[in-house]
C-alpha cells in the first residue's frame, strides 16, 4: 500500500473509506427521514381530505335538511288546507244534513201526532182493561180466601156444637149468613164498570174506575198508598230519591236527558191506579207502567213478578233485569230539581 507504483497512500484509502461510510451513513439517516417526511406528509393530506370530505358531507346534510324541512313545510301547508277544505265541506254536509233532519222530524211528528191522536184512546182503553182485568182477578182471589175462611169457622163451629162446648152459636150462624149477603152486594159492586172498591174501602173513600182528575189522584195516593208507605225509603220516613209526583212523561225525559245509562225515576201514573218508571237508556227513554190497583205492585205486560211494596219492586230490579230484550237495571235514581218537590202536594 503506497510502495508499488499507482498505489494509493493509506492516508488516502483510509479517507475514502470514512467517506464512504460518511456516505452511506447519511443515505440511511436521508431515508428514514424521508420515510417520516413522508409519513408526515400522507397523515396531513390524508387528516386534509377526510376535514374536506366531513366538510362535504355536512354541507350535504345542511342542505338536505333544510330541503327536508322546506319539503315539510310545504306538505304541513298543503295539510293544512286540505284539513281546512275538508273541514269547510263537512260543516256544510252536516248543515244539509241537519237541514234535512229537521225537515224529516217535522213530518214524522205530524205523522205520529196523527197516529197519536187516533190510538190514543185505543192505547188507554187497553191499559185500563188490562188493569180491570188484573184487579178483578185481585178481588176474586180475597174472596175465595174469604170463602174459605168461613168454611172452616163453619166446619170449627159445628164441632163444637156437636161437643157441646159452645152454647148458643145458631144466632152466630145467623150473623154468619148476614155477612156472607153483605159481601154478595160487595163483590156485585166491585164488578160494575162504574166503581172499582179498593182493597181497604171503607164508606169514606170509594176509589172511581180511572183516574179523571189530579185532584182524585191526590186523594187516592193519600187515602191507599201512603198507608202503604209508597214512595218512602225501606225502614225510614223519608221519601226516596227517585220519588216523584204526578208528571207528565216529557217532565220525566227533561229530567233524564243529561243523566248515564240505568238512571231512573218514579211517577204517579195520570192514566191507571199506579205509576210510571222512567227509564234513561243509551238511545232514548223507556217507560213501564206499575200496577197498584190491588195488594201487590207489578210491571204491566212486562214482568210477572208481584211484590209487597212499591221499595221491594224497585229494589228487586236494582238486581233483576226488568225485559231480557232490554237489559234494563235500576243502576241510579234521579232526583229532584225542584223546590218544593214536584210530589208535595201528595203529602200536604
Amino acid at each position: 500500500m503506497g510502495e508499488g507504483p499507482g498505489d494509493k497512500p493509506y492516508e488516502q484509502i483510509s479517507e475514502e473509506l470514512i467517506a464512504e461510510r460518511a456516505r452511506q451513513q447519511a443515505q440511511r439517516e436521508a431515508e428514514e427521514l424521508w420515510r417520516q417526511k413522508e409519513a408526515e406528509i400522507t397523515k396531513k393530506f390524508r387528516d386534509a381530505m377526510a376535514q374536506e370530505k366531513a366538510r362535504i358531507v355536512a354541507e350535504k346534510w345542511k342542505i338536505e335538511t333544510e330541503d327536508r324541512k322546506a319539503a315539510k313545510l310545504e306538505e304541513e301547508k298543503i295539510q293544512e288546507e286540505l284539513k281546512k277544505r275538508e273541514e269547510e265541506e263537512r260543516q256544510k254536509g252536516e248543515e244539509q244534513i241537519r237541514q234535512q233532519e229537521e225537515i224529516r222530524a217535522q213530518e214524522l211528528y205530524l205523522s205520529l201526532k196523527q197516529a197519536q191522536q187516533h190510538s190514543q184512546h185505543s192505547d188507554d182503553d187497553q191499559e185500563w182493561e188490562e188493569q180491570l182485568r188484573r184487579s178483578k182477578a185481585a178481588d176474586e182471589e180475597r174472596s175465595h180466601k174469604a170463602r174459605r175462611a168461613r168454611d172452616e169457622y163453619r166446619r170449627q163451629s159445628l164441632r163444637a156444637i156437636q161437643k157441646g162446648r159452645v152454647a148458643g152459636l145458631s144466632n152466630l150462624f145467623q150473623g154468619t149468613s148476614l155477612n156472607n149477603d153483605q159481601e154478595t152486594k160487595l163483590n156485585n159492586n166491585s164488578s160494575s164498570p162504574l166503581l172499582c172498591l179498593s182493597a181497604a174501602s171503607s164508606n169514606i173513600w170509594e176509589r172511581p174506575c180511572r183516574p179523571f182528575s189530579r185532584d182524585v189522584i191526590i186523594r187516592w195516593f193519600k187515602e191507599e198508598q201512603i198507608p202503604r208507605r209508597a214512595g218512602f225509603e225501606r225502614n225510614t220516613n223519608r221519601i226516596a230519591q227517585w220519588f216523584h209526583g204526578i208528571i207528565s212523561r216529557q217532565e220525566a225525559e227533561e229530567l233524564l236527558m243529561n243523566k248515564s245509562e240505568g238512571t231512573f225515576l218514579v211517577r204517579v201514573s195520570e192514566k191507571i191506579w199506579g205509576y210510571a218508571l222512567s227509564y234513561r237508556q243509551q238511545s232514548g227513554f223507556k217507560h213501564f207502567l206499575v200496577d197498584a190497583s190491588g195488594d201487590f205492585y207489578s210491571f204491566l205486560g212486562v214482568d210477572p213478578n208481584r211484590h209487597a211494596t212499591l221499595t221491594d219492586l224497585i229494589d228487586f230490579h236494582k238486581e233483576e233485569i226488568i225485559t231480557s230484550s232490554g237489559g234494563e237495571l235500576l243502576l241510579e235514581p234521579c232526583g229532584q230539581q225542584k223546590n218544593p218537590p214536584d210530589y208535595s202536594p201528595l203529602f200536604e
